[in-house]
């Protein structure tokens, strides 16, 4: 965990937010800036940067947000009908937070390509 990491500071519960899941390896919650009718991001408790930080050491743990986002979606009440992961690395993907994370998107019609 890193002290200065906002999602690391909800993680440990120092910062509020709107839990809808919470596990082991993996916390989510609703996104303060929704782009979507639902938008939850759910974050793994272990601290990593982004996707160029990822190594073996990680894969349980980064493969548990699927889990996270199915479990959520089933919950949420939209795994039938569709719902969107997306996860960004970089500035110019628009990663604001050094902290891996997956958009969960739900409650319209998403079109391709994202933008």
């Amino acid at each position: 965990m890193s002290s200065s990491c906002i999602f690391c500071r909800i993680a440990t519960y120092e910062l509020a937010a709107t839990i809808v899941h919470d596990d082991e390896h993996s916390i989510a919650f609703r996104d303060l800036h929704p782009k979507a009718p639902t938008h939850i991001l759910i974050i793994p408790k272990q601290h990593v940067s982004s996707v160029n930080d990822v190594t073996n050491d990680h894969a349980v743990a980064l493969g548990h947000l699927f889990v996270a986002a199915r479990a959520i979606a089933e919950a949420e009440g939209f795994a039938k009908k569709g719902y969107r992961l997306v996860v960004n690395t970089g500035s110019d993907s628009g990663q604001t937070v050094d902290h891996i994370h997956v958009h969960l998107m739900a409650g319209r019609a998403f079109t391709w390509p994202p933008g």
